[in-house]
């Protein structure tokens, strides 16, 4: 049996994305160095960058190209009327 080498990060599947009280939104992760858990640590992301993650993951998910995206274009699931208010398109 090999072992992965290195360092992987990984989300924690049970504990969901949380806005943290200076605003910022927390991403828990797990860090395994060489196959065994090294520890737990946050990805925190302000709400323009979370939103820009929202955005390219929309996008990825529809197979279009984030980086050749304009950055005005939004993806169906972030359109102007919903930016910033956490609505999902039907």
């Amino acid at each position: 049996m090999t072992r992965d080498r290195g360092l992987m990060v990984s989300r924690v599947p049970s504990k969901p994305v949380r806005r943290e009280p200076d605003g910022r939104l927390a991403i828990d992760l797990w860090l395994q160095r060489d196959g065994s858990f090294a520890g737990d640590l946050a990805l925190r992301l302000t709400p323009a960058e979370a939103e820009m993650l929202h955005a390219q993951l929309c996008f990825a998910l529809d197979d279009w190209p984030v980086a050749g995206a304009a950055e005005h274009k939004l993806p169906d699931c972030r359109t102007q009327g919903q930016r910033g208010r956490g609505v999902r398109r039907p």
